[in-house]
């Protein structure tokens, strides 16, 4: 179990970047939907027929919602304002609940938010229509980041390096990507790049493999793995990459670190139990404590929930494949496999709702991004089959 760790490890690391150009962008969504129960009757319609299709696309994704084509519990329309501003108008049995502007970064962004302030009405959940992700995909033949919208709008790649990269991360403000890299020096670096400038620069280079770069919520830290003073470790640094200081000193690996909400503690893997298990520590350093997932003798790349801060989502292994389970750290009961993909499901990322995460469905051939409800199981698979391969989603929300 241990070299099975050790291997999933080194190809969480196999990273490079890129040279970055200015790569207009593209809508490639190609969502297809499974799974419908405990769920609000809604109706949507737009003033312009692209607004009827962007409302039909989001909606139909949430968990909570069901659309009905009239006489829904709660009426939903929108409105164009102008270039960058989208109206939602709610109505349940007549009487107006919200009416509200929303303003975005593009017609397509406004559209979200407004999307965003009508599931909050409707379902008194945060939304999570207008968040932006970072991802993996091989289009141009190498493994390269990209961004785009959580449907795979204005999708644009971020990095042309002709190397591999792997695991890019948000920093909480949207402005900047950390990711592992083989660029240049052929072995795994992280790189910070902002987005803004486009500018990369390397974040650590150390003896060994540097990989898992993770900002902490609050921006102040960052959370690493590196290898140079033997097995892969625990690590934390500032926000610019220095002031490097271990957390972990065990004789096993250690790998996938996450923060909690409150960037108080780290969860992270390791297979210190005899097989990959879930163990919690203070971000600041001290005794780590296995989580009691009772689920499986495999447990992986954990995600805290930002949205419900007692939820835990990671990869398990069920039977010969790999579903994703979420813990609740306040329930403390056996771990609940949530979602039931046909191939693996892996690589969980949280969404704002606490309720709604994305992941990587992987055949022997294929990877594909998926949003999952977790209370319903409810399936979107997202990323278009032209983006090719596209895996290691990460999801930011302003």
């Amino acid at each position: 179990m241990k070299s099975l760790l050790r291997t999933l490890v080194a190809l969480a690391i196999l990273a490079p970047v890129s040279v970055f150009a200015q790569t207009p962008s593209r809508n490639l969504g190609d969502v297809v939907i499974s799974a419908d129960l405990k769920t609000i009757a809604v109706s949507v319609s737009g003033a312009t027929p692209e607004l009827t299709q962007l409302a039909n696309l989001a909606f139909k994704a949430h968990g909570r919602i069901r659309l009905v084509p009239t006489s829904g519990s709660f009426d939903v329309k929108f409105a164009p304002v102008a270039a960058n501003q989208v109206q939602v108008t709610v109505t349940k049995g007549g009487a107006v609940v919200l009416n509200q502007v929303a303003q975005g970064t593009s017609a397509r962004n406004a559209f979200f938010r407004a999307a965003d302030a009508a599931v909050t009405a409707v379902t008194g959940l945060k939304g999570f229509f207008a968040s932006r992700l970072a991802f993996i995909s091989e289009y141009s033949g190498k493994s390269e980041v990209f961004t785009g919208d959580l449907f795979f709008g204005e999708v644009r790649q971020i990095t042309k390096d002709n190397a591999q990269a792997i695991t890019p991360r948000w920093s909480p403000d949207g402005g900047k990507i950390l990711y592992t890299s083989f660029y240049k020096s052929g072995f795994p670096d992280i790189f910070m790049l902002d987005l803004n400038s486009l500018q990369r620069t390397t974040f650590v280079s150390f003896k060994g493999t540097n990989s898992g770069a993770r900002f902490s919520p609050n921006g102040s830290q960052v959370a690493l793995v590196l290898s140079g003073e033997g097995n892969p470790e625990i690590y934390v640094s500032n926000a610019q990459g220095r002031g490097v200081a271990r957390r972990t000193r065990t004789p096993s690996v250690e790998a996938s670190p996450a923060w909690s909400p409150d960037s108080s503690r780290l969860i992270f893997t390791s297979d210190a139990a005899g097989g990959p298990q879930l163990y919690t520590m203070p971000a600041g350093g001290g005794t780590m404590s296995r989580v009691p997932t009772s689920i499986s003798g495999y447990c992986a790349e954990p995600d805290w929930s930002a949205g419900d801060p007692n939820k835990i989502a990671f990869t398990t292994r069920i039977g010969s494949s790999y579903q994703i389970a979420v813990y609740d750290m306040a329930k403390r009961t056996p771990a609940k496999q949530v979602s039931k993909a046909p191939v693996d499901a892996v690589e969980p990322s949280w969404l704002a709702d606490g309720r709604h995460l994305i992941y990587t469905e992987r055949s022997a051939n294929k990877r594909t991004i998926c949003l999952l409800d977790t209370e319903t199981g409810k399936t979107t698979r997202l990323s278009s089959a032209q983006l090719k391969q596209t895996s290691q989603a990460s999801a930011w929300l302003r």
